[in-house]
């Protein structure tokens, strides 16, 4: 699997549950199918930039912060 894209989803589902929203209320806001979303925080695919920051606008934070750090996307 893919460090980067599990680390993004690991920092995407965090953000999600600060926030309090289920998958499903996600998914719905942001117009991404819930199972694909479901996909980018297992970290199975990697998202656009285009979702990335309509991930980061729906859970109110700025994009910069679902992208892990450097040291976090190696093993």
């Amino acid at each position: 699997m893919d460090q980067l894209a599990k680390a993004v989803g690991e920092r995407i589902r965090h953000q999600r549950k600060v926030c309090g929203l289920s998958q499903d209320a996600l998914a719905l806001a942001c117009n991404i199918d819930r199972s694909y979303l479901g996909r980018i925080e297992r970290g199975e695919v990697n998202i656009t930039v285009e979702k990335l920051y309509r991930i980061a606008g729906v859970v109110g934070c700025e994009p910069a912060l679902l992208l892990p750090e450097i040291k976090d996307t190696h093993e």
